[in-house]
């Protein structure tokens, strides 16, 4: 038996496929996935995220340790409630992981994946040195997302006055307290939507009043599809400890000024520029049926080969889709592959839907 949210009778009472993810009882879908994703895009859903990782870090030298822990730059944070995406590095280059940070009112507060949840800590842990710093992890707070173009409209109007207008006025990537909860609006399928920290006993009851107002329950399996088309990295898939950003799509997120600010794996990423970086990650659209997967291999002609990170059927484009990496000579077309048979593929920008709408 795996760890439980406190929706997990819920998630049953629902009727909910369950399965393991990263030692958590979590629901894949509660009846069609691909249903479950169309929702999203369309309207909007509630996912269970209770099992992600909350740790809310303090002290008079917070900032200083996050400027050196973490390859974006917390001083970009100058407001109470603004939050930015970040990964922090090993002395390599790799990623140690990915995460949202917010400023709050008395220091910061991270947010990052479950199944990383003992290395993360164990890391930060031996990062702290003499820093004067504290770390405190949340396990008592559950976490909601609700996704979808119609998510901030229908929440606004479930919730009380104060937090119905917080709901209002929050900016994309901003989180702000309301009493002991904490909204904002981020999230991970490429729609518009709210995050929603609260007290895990509060949980059960909100999710009921959720999926009473007609807002679907969505699993897993939904949750990936909706990530995948819009381009953003599952960990232990498309980033891990032996990549770096640079081959992953995350240039944006490293914060090279102050070229003072020596970030662990700085010196690593450096080199791996000086030295001219050998792989990127781009999307791939098969033409063709079938479906792309994790692992198949890319072949690019009179350039090398590369390897499919993640793979899946896309409902919204009615498409089987990738994310690969491949050599950074790769154009725009490609070869997968699939059971011993080789299938072109298109090569794009690793971004197939935004906002409901097709970049590809």
């Amino acid at each position: 038996m795996g760890q439980r949210t406190p929706l997990y009778d819920l998630h049953l009472a629902l009727g909910a496929k369950m399965v393991d993810f990263g030692g958590w009882d979590m629901p894949l879908h509660y009846g069609s996935q691909v249903e479950e994703h169309h929702q999203v895009r369309r309207d909007c859903g509630v996912f269970d995220v209770s099992h992600m990782t909350v740790i809310d870090v303090a002290g008079i030298q917070a900032k200083a340790w996050l400027q050196r822990l973490l390859a974006n730059d917390v001083d970009r944070l100058r407001d109470t409630g603004s939050a930015l995406y970040s990964a922090m590095l090993n002395e390599q280059g790799g990623i140690v992981d990915d995460m949202i940070v917010y400023r709050v009112d008395d220091g910061y507060r991270l947010v990052f994946n479950a199944s990383t949840r003992d290395q993360d800590l164990a890391w930060m842990q031996a990062q702290l040195g003499e820093y004067d710093v504290q770390l405190r992890e949340r396990p008592e707070l559950a976490m909601l997302a609700i996704q979808g173009p119609q998510a901030r409209h229908k929440i606004a109007e479930l919730v009380s006055q104060s937090r119905g207008q917080l709901i209002q006025q929050l900016k994309p990537f901003e989180g702000r307290a309301d009493g002991d909860w904490f909204i904002a609006r981020t999230g991970y399928t490429g729609e518009d939507g709210l995050e929603i920290v609260l007290p895990a006993h509060e949980a059960p009851s909100f999710f009921n009043d959720l999926v009473g107002a007609g807002i679907s329950p969505i699993g897993l399996g939904a949750r990936d599809t909706l990530r995948l088309e819009a381009g953003m990295n599952l960990y232990g898939q498309d980033i891990h400890q032996d990549i770096s950003p640079l081959a992953s799509n995350m240039a944006w997120s490293i914060a090279w000024e102050p070229a003072s600010r020596q970030f662990i794996g700085r010196s690593a990423l450096e080199a791996e520029l000086a030295g001219g970086v050998q792989h990127k990650l781009v999307g791939l659209v098969l033409e063709e049926r079938g479906v792309l997967r994790a692992h198949q291999v890319v072949r690019i002609a009179d350039v090398g080969e590369g390897e499919i990170t993640s793979g899946s059927f896309s409902p919204t484009l009615s498409k089987s889709i990738a994310l690969a990496r491949v050599p950074m000579a790769t154009a725009d077309r490609a070869e997968v592959e699939i059971r011993g048979k080789w299938y072109p593929v298109r090569v794009v920008k690793p971004t197939f839907v935004r906002h409901g709408k097709t970049l590809i």
